[in-house]
Parts: structure tokens; sequence; C-alpha cells
């Protein structure tokens, strides 16, 4: 069982892992690099240099000023590896998860429990965090770190603990209690800056916020996908053997 687990956590994660590190490099990369870009541009104004984001790119700006100013963008290959590396880490670890909450929960492990596992997954640990505090671009305004990590824990725990309570039992209850567990964090609230202040312009995080909550839920989808599909094909070949 461990080895089998073991197997198909690492091949689902690198395979998912390889091709959502493809879909990043297309969509929330080119996001990030330019609001570097206008981060690198709000310093040197503070320090009294105005310098205009085209002539930062000029001087060492690379593919984030390209991406802000529309021209094309350059290819960081040592960060483009380390991006792809945290990504299939994160999907064997996204899929791990969902065999643990599979084994413990019991019945048959296929694609179709995978996904909808793989689906309450997502909205524990992608969009109901998110409905506080969304994904944020460098430069973004932002509550202090260990703030934000405690009610994003909490609010990735309670909303698991409330879908996993939801769909186990029936009684109302239960799922009264469940519904509470889930809005509990955001009846707190997230915490945020006092004042919000960014040096990126609103339009593209929030267009950030929609891609990587996209991007994400392809991540955990596909992870999934591949979790069912695998386990069932390694089952079939033991029961051939």
């Amino acid at each position: 069982m461990l080895q089998r687990v073991l197997a198909v956590g690492l091949v689902a994660g690198l395979v998912a892992g390889l091709a959502v590190a493809v879909l990043q490099h297309f969509t929330t990369t080119p996001l990030i690099l330019a609001a570097e870009v206008y981060e690198v541009e709000a310093e040197q104004q503070a320090g009294g240099l105005l310098v205009p984001a085209n002539i930062i790119l000029a001087h060492g700006g690379h593919g984030a000023g390209a991406a802000a100013s529309g021209g094309e963008a350059g290819f960081d290959a040592g960060r483009t590896l380390l991006t792809g590396l945290a990504t299939i880490v994160t999907a064997v670890g996204f899929a791990l998860v969902i065999l643990a909450a599979m084994i413990a929960a019991g019945g048959r492990i296929d694609e179709r429990r995978a996904l909808g596992f793989a689906f309450a997954a997502f909205l524990a640990a992608g969009l109901a965090p998110a409905l506080g505090l969304a994904p944020e671009l460098p430069g973004s305004a932002a509550a202090p770190l260990l703030a934000r990590q405690v009610w994003w824990i909490a609010t990735a725990a309670l909303t698991a603990g409330g879908l996993w309570l939801f769909v186990r039992h029936g009684a109302f209850w239960a799922r009264a209690l469940a519904l509470a567990m889930i809005a509990a964090p955001h009846v707190v609230g997230a915490p945020h800056p006092a004042a919000y202040e960014s040096r990126v312009p609103a339009e593209l995080a929030a267009q950030f916020a929609a891609t990587s909550l996209a991007v994400q839920a392809v991540l955990w989808l596909s992870t999934g996908l591949l979790v069912g599909l695998l386990w069932q094909h390694l089952a079939r070949r033991a029961g051939e053997a």
C-alpha cells in the first residue's frame, strides 16, 4: 500500500506539475515580472531617482519591463527552472494529500472520486482563503506576514473540516456546524494593511489574482485526475499479477 501511494503521488505530481509549470510560464509569470518593474520604479522614485519602467528594462529589467511596456519578455532559465521545480514539488504534495484523504475516507479510489476530493481541496486551500486574502503581486500592500499565515491556515483547516462534516454527516446539527465552520474565518475577517497602497496597477493585480486561482484549480484537478487514473492502473496490474 505505502509503495503504491508513493509511486502514484510522485508520478501524478511530476506529470501535473510539469504541465502546470508550462501553463504558469505563459500566464502568471509575465504578470509577476511586470509587477516587479513597477516595484523597482517605485523604489527608485522613493529614493529621488525618477526612472521610468522602459529605462529600468534597458538596464537590467529583463522580462519584467517588457511585460509592462508591451515588448518581448526575456527568458531567465534559472528562474524558470526553480519555478517549475517548486510547482512539481507542490503537485506531489497535493497528490499525497488527496490520497491520504481518500484512504482515510475509505471506499474506492478512482478518477471520479479523486476529482471530487481535489475540487474540495481547492475550495479549502485555494478559493476560501482567497476570499479574504487574494493572491498578491510583488509591491502590493499587505498586513504582517504572521497574521496572514495564521488566518490562511485557520481558514483552510476550518473549510476542509466543514466540507468533510457536511458531506459525511447528514444530520441537521452536523451540517449547520459545518456551515458555521466554513463561515467563521470570513466573519472574523482577514488581516489587511491600514492603508491600501500598491505599487502595481489595479488591473494587473486583479488579473493576477484571477489567473492564479484558475491555475491553482487546474493544478489540483489535474493532479486529482492523474491520482485516480494511476491508482486504478496499478490496481489492475496488481490484480493481473
